[in-house]
């Protein structure tokens, strides 16, 4: 007779051969009841809706948002077709949105079909599909996306979006906009239709983004042929950035608009700079003491079960795992000993922005090290293969409980570097740490220790304008994760200027 574990292996199996053909949403049908419920009681399985499930984690609590974020999009398409067959698209509005690159979950999902009932389907965590009896994207107009979602193309989304979306939407508008090389395959879409009014919407549309030969290429285009079209910007103000001819890629657009659209709330509610210390060395020396409290409080943040002890035993160089067994394999010394590794580096970046080196050159040099040293430890031990350290993560990640999703690994890529150019070219310090340290999150280019590394990068870049060693306590940890919640998923930076402004004054 099969023992337990032999018999929760096995629907296992089932569950990971459903998983390796892209079953992220799993029906009721998928698996046989003994399966099913197996999984479900030891937490390998939620239920989303009756007869629908994803997969989760047994160690996941209860009410924890994580594996349904995670599984989302998946979920939809999954969901959908199954009730709609190919009969059904996304909305316009919801299609820019995924072309410009932002996979935030949204609270509802707009969905067209004919065969729709203009009804609301609850999910999970506040979020919802509302499906409505409307035009759905047509064969040479369909892009079909990697999760399976129905999308209208991206010349066919603009067309079909109304006004209000521009003014709403700003960022990703703007952004998909800046993929376009030149006008030809818009106009072709604006000629076969006939859409005048549209034309002359998306000719301001471009001519706000400082693309003016596309904006005159469609009112002459429409105009050749007895159209009179009217030229009528649809943005609410002028762009912050206007996005070079040869940038065509919508993930690295959105990242430097949300960067102008944000900086001048930065600037609003963030102290002055005090300019660079005359005591570079007194900074150091403060920065130093500063150490078991910093370590302390980062790693308490991320989850890890530290004591000022041990980070003190770290510091004093009396961690010892050649001699003790739990220093080798505990995972909490782990992080502590790279801890300590990690801020003697960052120690050494400090001394160059302190002596007037431009710090997002500094940061753009020092961050991979960085990294290195935070898990040279857990190589050693053999928790982790040295090859683990080689650079930026090849697969996808998620944030617990965020409804941000990050970039994929091939946009981490193209990202890092416009990352560091935004560093380089900001003329405020203040600015700069506050961007600095929620774009770098924001971009997520490790599998682990993006906070701390963000946090260090956030003190180098105060330091360039003189701002003291700033720590998150702990205790603050909710206010910090919202407030980061908040730059990611709604745009919204005021509170996260806010709360490291109230550190820095403290």
């Amino acid at each position: 007779m099969a023992t337990i574990s032999e018999r929760l292996a096995s629907s296992l199996t089932i569950l990971k051969d459903l998983q390796e053909v892209d079953k992220i949403a799993v029906k009721s049908s998928d698996l046989s009841r003994t399966h099913r419920e197996r999984l479900v009681r030891s937490g390998f399985l939620k239920e989303v809706m009756r007869g629908w499930y994803i997969p989760t984690r047994p160690e996941e609590p209860a009410g924890e948002s994580t594996s349904w974020y995670t599984s989302f999009w998946y979920f939809c398409a999954a969901y959908l077709n199954e009730r709609f067959g190919e009969e059904w698209s996304l909305s316009p509005e919801q299609s820019v949105i995924l072309h410009a690159g932002n996979l935030t979950v949204p609270r509802q999902l707009l969905v067209r079909s004919p065969l729709a009932r203009n009804q609301t389907t609850q999910l999970p965590h506040d979020t919802s599909i509302f499906e409505t009896r409307a035009r759905i994207a047509e064969k040479e107009e369909l892009v079909i996306d990697p999760h399976g979602l129905r999308l209208f193309t991206l010349e066919s989304a603009l067309i079909y979006c109304p006004e209000p979306f521009f003014r709403n939407n700003p960022v990703d508008a703007r952004a998909v906009l800046g993929t376009f090389r030149d006008g030809t395959d818009l106009l072709r879409r604006l000629l076969d239709g006939g859409h005048s009014v549209v034309a002359g919407r998306l000719a301001g549309a471009f001519r706000n983004i400082g693309r003016d030969a596309i904006a005159d290429d469609i009112l002459a285009g429409m105009r050749s042929v007895g159209y009179a079209v009217s030229e009528q910007d649809p943005f609410a103000s002028p762009s912050t950035l206007l996005i070079p001819s040869r940038q065509v890629l919508p993930h690295v657009n959105r990242l430097q608009l949300m960067w102008m659209s944000m900086r001048e709330t930065v600037l609003e509610v963030f102290p002055s700079e005090p300019g660079l210390p005359r005591d570079s060395s007194a900074y150091l020396q403060r920065v130093s003491e500063l150490f078991v409290n910093d370590a302390y409080n980062s790693l308490s943040i991320e989850g890890y079960r530290v004591s000022a002890d041990l980070i003190e035993r770290i510091k004093a160089g009396s961690w010892q795992p050649e001699l003790h067994e739990a220093d080798r394999q505990h995972r909490d010394s782990m992080a502590a000993r790279g801890y300590w590794q990690a801020f003697q580096s960052v120690k050494k970046a400090l001394e160059e922005v302190l002596s007037g080196a431009e710090s997002g050159q500094v940061a753009e040099k020092a961050h991979r090290t960085w990294y290195r040293e935070l898990f040279a430890p857990s190589v050693e031990a053999g928790i982790i293969r040295a090859s683990d350290l080689a650079g930026y993560r090849n697969q996808s990640v998620f944030i617990r409980r965020s409804k941000h999703v990050p970039p994929s690994q091939e946009q981490v890529r193209d990202l890092m570097p416009a990352y560091f150019d935004l560093l380089s070219s900001e003329k405020s310090a203040g600015v700069r740490a506050v961007l600095g340290h929620f774009a770098f999150v924001y971009i997520h280019p490790y599998v682990d220790g993006n906070g701390r590394i963000a946090r260090f990068l956030m003190n180098l870049l105060m330091a360039s304008g003189g701002y003291p060693w700033t720590i998150v306590p702990v205790t603050r940890r909710e206010e910090y994760m919202s407030a980061l919640e908040s730059a990611s998923a709604d745009q919204n930076i005021r509170p996260f200027a806010v709360f490291l402004a109230s550190l820095v004054e403290n």
